[in-house]
């Protein structure tokens, strides 16, 4: 997938909610991150381990900062891919303050030996750090300050059932949004920006903003950068100019979305066909394709996926002026 994609982006920080009455939707976990922190606090504990999951751009990030601001405690962000050695992970959490919040991005790419130490660093707040090889090889325990591991991941079946435990506090999946919630989000991120838009235009943002709070943001700015140029109002008609021109089509499908719907239809007879098989096809990764691609297109129907592979289904042909459906 192209380095300029919104699902590659990191949300502006301008735009990224400082309070919980500005972080739209996903009202259930609110309600049960409002209770889990209120309580520790009541007894003045550490709130416990949490795992966020659920597609890019959702806003497990956001909920992440917004707790530690909740709980006025520093938190310290690193990924899965950027902790190669136990010894990462262990300057990591020896380089935690009492009560800091630990926040780990794409947690599912965690190397499984580095996973075996972070149990203990979870239940009991110990580092074991095994020196030396062999029969000489001996373990010492570091003990750890208290701190709140908050994990999120957009593959959860790639986790391990033991790490999967571990998140005491709870484990929370993150919805799509409706589009009530995407116009809010709109108009929020447009004020924020100091930006004028009209009603359609905020509408046809939300309708071709995938559910995804991420791509709308993305899609906002870059509709201001087009009428800036063009010395135009932000109304529906600049909308639809400016996201026919980066090639958003009006189900919100982009150029990636279309390859791989065309590849499945053209090259493999509307399928069923593997992931890998797809990926090689249009050049992309499997990860995006898994994580970014398929469940938007599995959302709006226009694909399914079975045993035997990814089938097209007849509201892809249509979307896309193909003849020759057969139901599978």
């Amino acid at each position: 997938m192209s380095q300029d994609t919104p699902t590659t982006l990191s949300l502006d920080p301008q735009l990224r909610p400082n309070s919980w009455d500005e972080y739209i939707g996903q009202e259930s976990i609110k309600k049960n991150l409002h209770i889990l922190l209120t309580a520790a606090e009541g007894r003045g504990q550490q709130p416990e381990h949490i795992l966020f999951y659920g597609p890019p751009g959702l806003g497990k990030t956001t909920l992440s900062h917004l707790i530690a601001k909740e709980m006025k405690r520093d938190i310290k962000i690193t990924s899965g891919p950027a902790i190669e050695k136990v010894g990462d992970l262990a300057s990591i959490l020896t380089n935690l303050g009492k009560g800091d919040i630990l926040f780990i991005d794409e947690i599912h790419r965690l190397n499984k030996s580095i996973e075996e130490v972070l149990y203990p660093a979870m239940e009991s707040g110990v580092l074991d750090i095994i020196i030396g090889k062999g029969p000489s090889a001996r373990t010492i325990q570091l003990d750890l300050p208290e701190f709140t591991l908050i994990a999120a991941t957009t593959k959860i079946a790639m986790l391990s059932a033991p790490l999967r435990s571990r998140f005491s506090g709870g484990v929370f999946k993150l919805e799509f949004y409706s589009d009530q919630e995407m116009e809010q989000i709109i108009y929020q991120s447009a004020g924020k920006l100091g930006i004028a838009i009209t009603d359609g235009g905020v509408h046809t943002i939300a309708s071709r903003s995938r559910a995804t709070p991420r791509t709308a943001n993305y899609f906002l700015k870059r509709v201001r950068d087009y009428a800036e140029v063009h010395k135009k109002n932000i109304d529906e008609t600049a909308v639809l100019e400016a996201l026919a021109m980066i090639g958003v089509d009006e189900l919100g499908l982009r150029q990636t979305d279309r390859e791989v719907l065309v590849a499945i239809i053209d090259k493999f007879g509307g399928g069923p066909v593997g992931v890998k098989t797809i990926a090689t096809a249009t050049h992309d990764e499997v990860d995006s394709i898994e994580s970014v691609i398929e469940p938007y297109l599995i959302q709006k129907g226009l694909i399914e996926l079975t045993p035997r592979g990814r089938i097209a289904t007849e509201q892809a042909y249509l979307h896309l002026g193909k003849e020759g459906f057969v139901q599978k």
